[in-house]
């Protein structure tokens, strides 16, 4: 009851906000600041956006006594990560148009685009309609984009999985009619009700997420999320999903209350209709015991440690109506993008194009935008977003893979991702620097060059051929997935990590920390003898975080 009554400012904001709409018209109407009330830069992120500032220039801006450089970042909605190669293109000149014009491709299988000031926020969000894209409940206390294993080849009934990123999306939407009558101009009809049965008026605790993976491959993180779902397929036949839940990776530096989290497994339904059902409840359990009080403690993680999961299994199967069959046998075997070309089963083609750390733009060696954008124009390929930042040119067939082969080649596209080492294609950052309000270190910007420094370490002990994970975040936040990794890197201060190991390849153990605060001298002297000793003393065929975490997680 006390946590009832102590909600944070943000459940206030929620259920006083009429449906999300707060007073964003009114702010975008304000031209005399390029920031949003303070109350509404809560209620933009349900609609799939953040404001953010550029903080590279504040110190200058400050002196100069100007208002910070606000700019917002909308993010799409995009279940399972599948466009078409006209909305490509659409997106190709929207960001041109109304953005920074880098397309960045994020690790939940959607884009963003950043630098969007407030007077372009509606003509953005207008342009993506147009492209039948939307960016609703992107962002915000409710169920994000729903990711599913990216590529095709990889089983036989990907698409009769890949459907149940967009069935649980729709599921999870919000039935406020907010972002139409903002954005979209959609008049407001004064005396129509918006019964939400799933979110009522106060939505989530905070953020949910959902993924799907279909084994061997985890490529997705599955148990990272809040609800992982793994299909169970024999003999080419989908069977169910073994449900997991409670995964989440943001913690806070200093706070021992909170910390990553893999989600626990609690069984196996056989059923559309029953998975449906499962995934809707959990987030009912979680909207009415999730912790109001303290948003660092919001997450569903921390409510099935207070409940247990025996004890959620048991509310969970109360709701559903129906008993959890005992979880199936499955095995993970990577969590890797198949880079070049693969073909599956019926004979169309899909070139995984390495895109470091998701950001496409055309650079001096690498016009990466300018060849999606003419491969696009041909109209012979889709794309896919995977989990790990990378985009899939797919659904090619057999007579129109010549051409699009033709065009990575020209633009050397092929021979980019042919000559990436392991480690950076298995490598990833968030955004953090200059957007990010959250990041106390470098990332993304930084990650590329401090790779270039490990690599000649992976050389002297002939282990560039390894495909170890590593992963960078500039805040322990945990949105490039670090604490999930073989090697993590997590901001403590500009230039300063700490330092994590013993992640497992596959995705099913977290890292520990191993030292704090290191700068990147330190860094690269500690990797230097972690890798020295691995090479002496691994067995055969030991993964770098096997042998981390026997070695010095263990052995402590």
């Amino acid at each position: 009851m006390k946590e009832k009554n102590n909600l944070s400012p943000v459940e206030r904001i929620k259920t006083s906000s009429d449906g999300l709409r707060g007073t964003l018209k009114e702010s975008l109407h304000d031209q005399i600041t390029g920031a949003i009330r303070e109350d509404d830069q809560s209620l933009i992120k349900f609609h799939g956006m953040y404001q953010q500032d550029d903080r590279d220039r504040r110190e200058e801006r400050s002196a100069k006594k100007l208002e910070w450089l606000y700019s917002f970042m909308i993010r799409l909605r995009l279940p399972g990560g599948l466009i078409t190669p006209e909305q490509w293109l659409g997106i190709h000149h929207v960001a041109g148009e109304h953005s920074t014009g880098v397309i960045k491709i994020t690790t939940r299988q959607t884009v963003q685009l950043h630098g969007i000031l407030k007077s372009h926020i509606k003509p953005t969000i207008q342009a993506f309609n147009t492209l039948n894209l939307d960016s609703i409940a992107a962002c915000g206390d409710v169920n994000r984009n729903v990711m599913c294993s990216a590529h095709p080849g990889q089983s036989a009934i990907h698409e009769q999985v890949f459907a149940f990123a967009d069935k649980i999306s729709t599921l999870a939407l919000p039935k406020t009619r907010a972002y139409y009558e903002i954005w979209l101009d959609e008049e407001q009809i004064a005396d129509r009700k918006e019964e939400d049965p799933l979110y009522q008026d106060r939505y989530l605790p905070r953020k949910f997420k959902i993924a799907i993976a279909i084994p061997p491959n985890n490529d997705v993180d599955v148990f990272t999320n809040d609800i992982g779902l793994i299909a169970v397929v024999e003999n080419n036949e989908l069977k169910g999903f073994n449900i997991a839940a409670g995964g989440g990776l943001s913690a806070t530096h200093g706070n021992a209350a909170t910390y990553p989290r893999l989600a626990s497994m609690l069984g196996f339904v056989d059923t559309e209709e029953k998975v449906l059902k499962a995934v809707y409840e959990i987030m009912t359990i979680q909207r009415d015991n999730g912790n109001r009080a303290d948003r660092k403690l919001a997450r569903l993680k921390y409510t099935i440690d207070r409940m247990g999961v025996d004890g959620l299994k048991e509310e969970l199967e109360k709701r559903c109506g129906f008993k959890l069959e005992p979880a199936r046998p499955y095995t993970f075997a990577t969590r890797k993008d198949q880079y070049g070309w693969q073909q599956n089963h019926a004979g169309n083609w899909f070139y995984t194009v390495f895109v470091e750390n998701g950001r496409v733009l055309d650079e001096e060696q690498l016009p990466l935008k300018t060849a999606l954008y003419e491969i696009a124009q041909t109209g012979k390929a889709n794309f896919r977003f995977t989990g790990n930042q990378n985009v899939i040119l797919s659904d090619v067939r057999d007579e129109d893979k010549p051409l699009v082969d033709e065009l990575l080649e020209k633009f050397g596209i092929a021979g980019h991702t042919e000559r990436a080492g392991a480690l950076r294609k298995n490598a990833m950052a968030c955004v953090a620097f200059n957007t990010c309000p959250l990041a106390l270190a470098e990332a993304q910007r930084y990650l590329p060059s401090l790779i270039s420094k490990i690599e000649p370490l992976l050389e002297k002990y002939n282990l560039q051929e390894e495909e170890i994970t590593l992963r960078m975040t500039g805040c322990p936040n945990g949105c490039g997935r670090s604490p999930a990794a073989e090697i993590g890197l997590i901001g403590t201060a500009y230039g300063e990590y700490n330092l994590h190991i013993g992640g497992d390849r596959i995705g099913e153990r977290l890292n520990t920390k191993y030292k704090d605060s290191q700068n990147e001298e330190q860094l690269l002297q500690t990797l230097d003898e972690l890798f020295h000793t691995y090479v002496n003393e691994r067995k055969d065929s030991e993964n770098f975080g096997d042998f981390a975490y026997q070695k010095w997680i263990q052995g402590k």
